[in-house]
């Protein structure tokens, strides 16, 4: 059997083909992401757990189901207003593990430092890993560091894994949506990407924009709790909300109407979205997620998660229909409808 990959046979909204080199695109999660994903890396893999494509995967192991996740984190800079790389590769990990519904227990954390990195900023980094891994929980057990030649590696990348033990019973995610639910979100949306963005730039945008990075294990706990009939559940990272959403319609074929003025946007994120010519439904974010719930239960869910420190901004954006199954829409603020679609590449890139 060849090694070659054959380009021709691949049929994607962009094909692989035009773009024969990786570009940072690829890294987005919008639809050069998925590309990537889909033709090269499901077939080299062949998993049929792979193939669901959740923020973890949950597998069985000792008659327990645990949820597994791996990220990596090369956000640029490495401080920025509200927290650093080192939260934010915990609370990453943390938030896919729980969007199984899963309590995370252990993770693991690979560092790749570039050689003239001040040992004082990589300390404060580690101390803000120890103090995010306490906040959720969970319990930093092992891990690997590699050093690179200096100018290969804007000072340090981290790549963190973990694992949570699922709730026997419990079946949540992106393919378990269904016509009639209710899609809510936990709270303001843009604000990660936007803070970012801010300090990245040295723009000030009228308000001090700090990062949402937080872990939404605890809000999960609540909110499960409360009900149960919870379909699925994502916390919109990159690509922002458009792109979550878009992957849950797609992997349960159903469609999403949301509504534009529901979204609980802040006036700082709308301001400096409409200055730069950004939609914030694409910005990213790192302490929200999104629940497709049973309507009948979407009452009892609002309020458990309001009463939750990190769900206090939760709304209802939308529901699940079963018109144009895979496609988002939004009815705008003058009564119309715009298809809200994956992106091809990304607005802001090294944002997580």
């Amino acid at each position: 059997m060849s090694n070659v990959l054959d380009f021709e046979g691949w049929v994607c909204p962009a094909p692989l083909r035009d773009y024969p080199n990786i570009v940072m695109g690829h890294g987005g999660g919008g639809k050069l992401s998925s590309e990537l994903v889909e033709n090269l890396f499901l077939p080299a893999f062949q998993s049929a757990t792979l193939e669901q494509l959740g923020d973890s995967a949950v597998v069985e192991a000792g008659g327990a189901r645990l949820a597994f996740s791996t990220d990596s984190f090369v956000v640029r800079p490495l401080f920025f207003p509200g927290g650093n790389i080192g939260d934010l590769a915990v609370n990453g990990t943390v938030n896919d593990i729980a969007m199984s519904g899963a309590q995370p227990l252990y993770m693991s954390a690979g560092f790749i430092l570039e050689e003239g990195m001040p040992i004082r900023q990589l300390a404060a980094i580690a101390q803000s890993m120890g103090a995010a891994a306490r906040a959720a929980g969970v319990t930093l057990v092992t891990g690997d560091t590699k050093v690179v030649d200096r100018g290969h590696g804007d000072g340090v990348y981290i790549t963190t894994s973990g694992f949570g033990v699922v709730p026997a019973g419990l079946r949540i995610g992106p393919g378990q949506a269904r016509p009639g639910d209710v899609v809510i979100v936990s709270g303001d949306i843009g604000v990660h990407g936007m803070a970012i963005l801010s300090v990245r730039e040295g723009l000030e945008f009228g308000a001090p924009l700090e990062t949402d990075c937080a872990p939404l294990n605890g809000l999960v706990e609540a909110m499960l709790a409360r009900t149960q009939a919870i379909h699925a559940l994502r916390d919109p990272t990159r690509g922002g909300v458009a792109s979550a959403l878009n992957e849950i319609a797609i992997a349960s074929q159903v469609g999403v109407r949301i509504i534009e003025r529901d979204l609980p946007v802040p006036q700082a994120v709308r301001a400096a979205c409409e200055i730069l010519g950004l939609d914030p439904l694409y910005v990213a974010n790192e302490g929200k997620l999104l629940a497709f719930v049973a309507r009948d239960d979407a009452d009892a869910l609002l309020e458990a998660m309001r009463a939750h420190p990190l769900g206090r901004g939760a709304t209802i954006i939308g529901e699940a229909t079963a018109e144009h199954p895979g496609m988002v829409v939004a009815r705008t603020g003058i009564g119309g409808t715009r298809v809200v679609d994956t992106q091809v590449g990304e607005q802001l890139p090294r944002i997580c």
